[in-house]
């Protein structure tokens, strides 16, 4: 099909499904292949083409003083018949069908064309070669964007690329992570399936339950075999890159094995096909999701259709091919160009194609065309671009425009990757640095006809070139589900992970085969299906259905709880019971057995110890710098002050005994109220320097503790230093063992009263009870360790106190007639 013009464009259609080989003859020369089956929709696009076409040559803005003609091939859906084609009119000869003689003609300097990837790659493939231009509308492949391979090939439809991530975005939409795929046998389908599995995994994080293959030869064997994998398959959702050829011995065999429970997605190759919207497939294809090339609107393209006459085209081969096929008439003349409107008219005598209702002069779902128009308009606009050009400010070498005399197809090239116009749909045309224009699909839904058979319905777009993150926009509430409550269905292999679980692989099965594991402790997972799960910070813990982190537990030796109470208790009653000791000794101060071996320094014990009880209370209470700052230097210098005591009274016991011998008479001298003072002092002022030290270099301070519980606090006071604790206890140690030993060496003095025994049993529970609490202190946890310590204050008080002031206050009490210098001395009468 051709019309003249000073600047020819070249174009490959698909107007016969079938090219036809003659056998093989060695005694004559072999016939040419022919082509059947004709195609009405791929004639719609050719006469959309010469629409255009028409359309530029009469508009004065674009190329004036300039005709565009064409030359258009129809490829057969067959690569030899359409490469043979395109070497034909880039080569600048043609073939006449009638008698083969070769006749010249200009040389095209584009091509629009051709529909199929395969031909695209092979025919781009020598065409890159030379730089002639080639503008697809339905070739698809994401191959053809490599523009090392295919440097001036462009498209009006986006890339396999782009249509792989489209239907990626319906899968996210519904939440389908468990899909199959089936794809073609041809680059279309190999590239379409290699993009969809990466993006289904990088995008959605889904995999696929099965890919297969369609056979190009639809052998029975492999089409069952197809069939069976997805009638077992779990997977709910089918995603189908295929032509209508490969499909629908697939489709067919569906509908004999009562497939369904499936929802099946179909790319654009198949996705507005009139071959499946028939009503034995209805019950297996209802509800069908596909992307769809995004419909157009073209003014005055119907009625141009409807012009359409052989006698107005008589040199057209096509429209004589289409008259016979709609109308059934057969030309007197083979040579249309001696056939006469009388010859035609003598067809039926009636033929008018308004009256047709076909899918030739149905505009009202224009995609292919629609694409077809883009690409025309697309290579006028660049050769009007080039004829603008300003000598001296061109882009060629030396700054130089190109002449249309002398035009060459690579200078096309040029300004067509520069090409940016507005179509009157109000759809913008440009191509990026592969050659592809902005990504934009129709989301078609397959819904039940009234009469059994299938509609299709625009529900959505995809628009890459949105300006939100949101590329899909999609009416849900005007898509048909073909399930059961009319509801999509679930596609998982796995359900999701709730919150407070995470997901774990299984071994040798797709990656959204899984298992969901709950949390640990102190780790979370806010979110579902998370893939690891998050560690709370330090001073949070996981909550009981580990979906957030929550403050940790604090936990502190308290007044309020049953311990605390207890142990603050018992401080509360050593501190009365020191008390009440220290009433019935100043009540009774004048008799021997409170004068006898210095009442003062009883009186300071009794002090000392008071204040050991009362040292307990810094211990419990949550901890506060100066709690913790005074809670051992109080304990420290008040088990000092009381040691000090008891050693000096020791000591004063050993004197006495020694001064009572010929020997020892001025022992006693040195042992007189104020050296026992000020031995007490000098005892005491040591612990003091010790605390002094420890609270100047290294001072306890409260800490945050999570190392023996995990989920709690343990809100306690950090040593500062271990060596200044360490000094501490061990000087009152070895206050203790010094007043061990002289007690323990003066046990047998012969007094009645020998203060000595009560000294060496104080001092024994004093020494068991803090050699204990050293193992007991390290393996405590928590707030157990400081009642570990508070216990050993208390027993080693409450152990010194009733040692030492017991036996007083019994004879004191009970028995005052033992409370007398001669019965203290050993004199009196005993009872019997």
């Amino acid at each position: 099909m051709r019309q003249d013009g000073d600047l020819i464009l070249g174009g490959l259609f698909e107007v016969h499904f079938l090219t036809v080989f003659p056998e093989l003859s060695f005694t004559s020369e072999p016939e040419q292949p022919y082509c059947e089956q004709f195609d009405i929709a791929g004639f719609q696009q050719v006469m959309t083409m010469a629409f255009a076409i028409d359309e530029i040559n009469r508009n004065p803005k674009l190329l004036p003083n300039i005709t565009l003609g064409y030359h258009m091939y129809d490829n057969c859906v067959k690569l030899a018949v359409a490469f043979r084609a395109a070497t034909a009119l880039i080569s600048g000869t043609d073939e006449n069908a009638s008698d083969l003689n070769c006749t010249s003609s200009s040389p095209v300097l584009g091509l629009v064309g051709d529909p199929a990837s395969s031909h695209s790659i092979a025919i781009s493939s020598v065409l890159g070669l030379f730089r002639v231009p080639m503008v697809s509308y339905f070739a698809t492949c994401s191959c053809l964007s490599d523009r090392n391979q295919f440097p001036s090939f462009f498209r009006t439809i986006p890339s396999d690329t782009f249509q792989v991530r489209a239907i990626v975005q319906i899968l996210k939409r519904f939440g389908w992570t468990w899909v199959g795929l089936l794809y073609s046998n041809d680059d279309y389908g190999i590239y379409a399936a290699l993009s969809f599995h990466e993006d289904v995994q990088e995008q959605l994080g889904g995999c696929v339950a099965f890919s297969e293959m369609l056979p190009k030869d639809n052998n029975r064997r492999d089409v069952e075999r197809i069939v069976r994998v997805i009638k077992t398959s779990t997977a709910k959702v089918v995603v189908v890159f295929s032509s209508e050829a490969y499909l629908l011995p697939v489709m067919d065999e569906v509908s004999v094995k009562n497939v369904t429970g499936k929802q099946w997605i179909a790319s654009e190759s198949w996705s507005t096909s009139p071959v499946f919207s028939t009503p034995h497939l209805r019950p297996f294809l209802g509800g069908t999701l596909g992307i769809a090339i995004h419909r157009g609107e073209i003014a005055g393209l119907q009625d141009f259709l409807l012009r359409l006459r052989p006698d107005i085209h008589p040199t057209n081969n096509m429209v004589r091919i289409f008259w016979e096929e709609m109308f059934g008439c057969r030309f007197d003349s083979d040579d249309m160009q001696t056939a006469g409107k009388d010859d035609i008219m003598l067809c039926t005598g009636n033929e008018d194609l308004s009256s047709t209702n076909t899918v030739y002069s149905d505009v009202s779902e224009l995609r292919g065309c629609y694409n077809v128009y883009k690409a025309v308009y697309a290579l006028a606009h660049a050769l009007h671009d080039l004829t603008q050009c300003q000598e001296g400010n061109g882009p060629f070498s030396g700054h130089s425009c190109a002449k249309i005399s002398t035009l060459q197809p690579w200078q096309v090239v040029h300004y067509l990757h520069r090409v940016n116009f507005t179509t009157g749909f109000g759809d913008s045309v440009s191509f990026d640095e592969n050659g592809n224009p902005l990504a934009i699909y129709d989301i078609m839904n397959w819904q039940p006809n009234m009469d059994g058979s299938i509609k299709l319905l625009t529900v959505g777009v995809v628009d890459e070139s949105s300006q939100t993150d949101n590329v899909l926009f999609l009416n849900e509430d005007a898509l048909y589900w073909n399930f059961e409550g009319k509801k999509p269905p679930r596609s998982v292999c796995s359900e999701s992970c709730p919150l407070g679980t995470r997901k774990a692989r299984k071994k040798g099965v797709p990656i959204c085969c899984f298992d969901c594991l709950p949390c640990t402790d102190g780790e979370i997972s806010n979110t579902t299906d998370s893939n690891e799960c998050i560690v709370c910070p330090d001073e949070f813990w996981s909550s009981p259905e580990k979906d957030h982190c929550v403050p940790k537990e604090v936990e502190f030796l308290s007044y309020e709880e049953p311990l605390g109470i207890s142990l603050t208790s018992a401080s509360l009653f050593g501190t009365c019971f020191c008390t009440g000791v220290l009433i019935v000794f100043v009540h009774h101060r004048h008799t021997p057995v409170v004068r006898a071996n210095n009442s003062e320094l009883s009186f300071l014990l009794l002090l000392s110890l008071k204040l050991c009880f009362l040292c307990v209370l810094l211990f419990i209470g949550q901890p506060q710098v100066w709690t913790c700052q005074l809670r051992h230097v109080a304990f420290g210098i008040s088990f000092a002050l009381s040691i000090s005591s008891i050693l000096v009274k020791t000591m004063v016991v050993v004197a006495v005994f020694k001064s009572s011998r010929p020997e020892g008479q001025n022992a006693m001298k040195w042992f007189g109220v104020v050296q026992q003072r000020g031995t007490v002092l000098v005892l005491t002022a040591i612990q003091v320097v010790i605390c002094t030290v420890w609270l100047v270099t290294a001072s306890p301070t409260p800490h945050k503790n999570t190392r023996y519980i995990s989920s709690k606090i343990i809100y306690e006071c950090a040593m500062g230093s271990v060596i200044g604790f360490a000094s501490l206890l061990g000087y009152i140690g070895l206050l203790a063992a010094v007043s061990f030993l002289l007690a323990f060496l003066a046990r047998n003095l012969p007094d009645n009263f020998n203060e000595a025994k009560f000294i060496t049993f104080s001092m024994l529970i004093f020494c068991a009870v803090w050699i204990t609490f050293v193992p007991a202190y390290v393996s405590s946890p928590g707030k157990y360790s400081v009642a570990v310590e508070i216990f050993a204050i208390l027993a080693s008080s409450f152990g010194l106190l009733g040692a030492i002031f017991a036996p007083k206050c019994y004879i004191i009490l009970l028995h005052p007639e033992r409370n007398t210098k001669k019965a203290i001395m050993g004199r009196a009468p005993q009872n019997k």
